[in-house]
């Protein structure tokens, strides 16, 4: 059963997280992951939710996204993002 990633991310440093978005892909890579969404227009229809940069990850399943997540590849990458971007993330199984 596929997982997916939903992340929603408030950039506050473009250069540092430009060196980020270089970093993470291959990671992504590594666990079977690949982008569904990448900071394209989003239309909001209903809510007050107000997405800054919309991503959405597919995995496998969930066992490999939360690899992915704790993994000490993707830990230099998310630890960059975490100094020049806030971010909202879930994970959640596909059907």
């Amino acid at each position: 059963m596929p997982a997916y990633v939903v992340v929603n991310i408030a950039v506050h440093e473009p250069e540092p997280y430009a060196q980020y978005r270089a970093m993470a892909p291959p990671t992504i890579a590594l666990y079977g992951g690949r982008y569904i969404a990448r900071g394209g227009a989003t239309e909001v229809k209903e809510g007050d939710w107000r997405p800054e940069r919309l991503v959405i990850l597919e995995f496998p399943d969930v066992a490999s996204a939360e690899a992915w997540w704790n993994s000490p590849e993707y830990a230099p990458a998310k630890a960059l993002r975490r100094s020049c971007a806030d971010a909202q993330l879930v994970i959640t199984a596909g059907i």
